[in-house]
């Protein structure tokens, strides 16, 4: 074996990154609103684009003049997009923000004060909350997770969440917001209880009296005399001491106190946070069931701004272009413009599929609720439209889409699955934890349902699941054993 120098010459393949590979991959990730903001920015850099006046989506079959046709190497760079080039990008998730809805508190007097915070609590405090200038739904995302007792619970509180005004209130009626989500009113009620003990304190209210009420139960101060006073706020407006110090059976000096501490709770205790710029969710993609039955899906053009090529501006640049510099200016310019077109038009197609995939795969919930949410995962939507897992991940992150039942982030229709039943298919554990829920609030006090014959029924309805599956569900759900539920139903009817 000779040890001298000498020279070698191999041959390799590698895909390289190009600038433009990466930024494709990127708009993947983005919002539509995000897309919208980028779209300014290219708009001010490259003078040959301008906004179209037609969504892309109406484009004729035989292509949009302004997109001249595409070269190889862009058509390649398209499918390096779709089979998932530059995989190792970690997506990030967009959080929620709250809608903006004006509300009158009835007493201008009232103010944000000392008294209406949620206690100190160093993981949500108010103060390095206002500081961070986030919103008041993304510090109430940031607690739902760590005070909800399953994942159903935080579903419903978040939806809850999603629905909060600026101040803080819950407008629509939680009875909508139950059939809309396609789950009982009794967990509708119990997911806005535990928003209402989400910092700050008084988040999650219907009305006055109730915002103020939760404040009093916080500071320790919701005795008969106080839920009285709150109970007449409308005699604290006009004034009416002699008729409220009747009601509340106290003497002047209590209810000068009384009414100094309800004027130290804070009506609206949401302002204390920042609002996104961008007000309420806007989603992304929009779907709608049509009289035949079937789903009709597509990009919220509102959001999503179409770019063009200025035809007569290039034509105008490229008469006065003489130069070698000039020339070779103009021509990078029209080459950004048409791979930012390309790379605009690709995503949409993308998003477009995935959304189809999961409303095909889900269709369970958009028609019936929660309870028929199926297990999927990233690479089985991937499989179906022929792409990446990755491409799909990243569509789905920052994504939100909106239906009859409201609007979610896309990543909430991928779901962990248990066993399924004879036709080998699993089943969502949110499906599995709400049959649960409803077979134990069915049964009666005379016949509660042990474990086992829970794993009996649910087998019955198709849901192949181990003893120990279901006990851990109904752990996490905070339903007890045969014996405790037992005993509570006892002494409920006793009572």
């Amino acid at each position: 074996m000779s040890l001298a120098p000498r020279l070698d010459l191999r041959q390799s393949q590698s895909l390289v990154m190009t600038p433009q590979l990466q930024q494709a991959i990127k708009l993947l990730t983005l919002s539509n609103l995000e897309i919208e903001a980028f779209i300014g920015d290219a708009l001010e850099s490259n003078p040959l684009l301008e906004l179209g006046e037609t969504p892309q989506a109406e484009r004729g079959e035989g292509g949009d003049s302004d997109v001249p046709e595409t070269p190889r190497e862009e058509r390649e760079a398209d499918t390096l997009i779709a089979e998932g080039a530059g995989q190792s990008d970690a997506p990030t998730d967009l959080a929620s923000s709250a809608l903006e809805i004006d509300r009158d508190t009835g007493d201008g007097s009232w103010g944000a004060a000392d008294g209406s915070g949620g206690g100190e609590d160093e993981g949500f405090g108010l103060e390095q909350s206002t500081a961070a200038g986030i919103s008041l739904s993304e510090h109430l995302h940031a607690q739902v997770g760590a005070a909800a007792s399953d994942e159903r619970e935080i579903f419903i509180a978040r939806a809850i969440v999603d629905r909060l005004d600026e101040a803080g209130y819950l407008a629509e009626p939680l009875t909508e917001i139950a059939a809309a989500l396609g789950v009982p009113l009794a967990e509708a009620e119990r997911a806005l209880a535990l928003v209402q003990t989400l910092d700050p304190a008084g988040v999650g209210a219907r009305d006055l009296a109730e915002c103020l009420a939760i404040q009093a139960r916080e500071a320790d101060r919701y005795d008969p005399c106080m839920a009285r006073l709150i109970d007449h706020l409308d005699l604290v407006a006009r004034g009416e001491v002699a008729r409220l110090r009747k009601l509340c059976e106290v003497d002047q000096e209590e209810l000068v106190e009384m009414l100094a501490e309800l004027r130290a709770y804070d009506p609206r205790p949401g302002l204390a946070f920042g609002t996104r710029e961008d007000g309420a969710i806007a989603p992304d993609i929009l779907i709608d069931r049509s009289p035949d039955g079937t789903w009709r899906i597509a990009l919220n053009e509102a959001t999503l701004p179409r770019l063009v090529v200025n035809r007569p501006y290039l034509v105008t640049l490229r008469d006065g272009c003489r130069d070698r510099d000039s020339r070779s200016w103009l021509k990078d310019k029209l080459e950004d413009a048409r791979w930012l077109i390309r790379a605009l038009d690709q995503r949409q197609k993308t998003i477009l599929a995935v959304a189809s995939e999961i409303v095909t795969q889900q269709e369970g919930f958009f028609l019936h609720g929660v309870s028929h949410l199926r297990p999927l995962t990233l690479k089985q939507v991937a499989e179906k439209i022929e792409m990446h897992e990755s491409t799909v991940s990243r569509v789905t992150s920052n994504k939100f889409l909106h239906c009859p039942r409201g609007t979610f982030d896309l990543k909430y229709f991928f779901t962990s699955g248990v066993g399924g039943g004879e036709d080998g298919e699993g089943a969502s554990a949110e499906a599995v934890k709400a049959r649960i829920k409803a077979l134990t609030d069915a049964e009666d006090a005379k016949a509660i349902l042990s474990d086992d014959k829970l794993v009996d029924l649910l087998k019955a309805e198709g849901f192949d699941i181990a003893r120990r599956t279901v006990a851990k569900y109904r752990e996490a759900m905070g339903i007890g054993s045969s014996v405790q539920r037992r005993r509570a139903k006892k002494l409920a009817a006793i009572g």
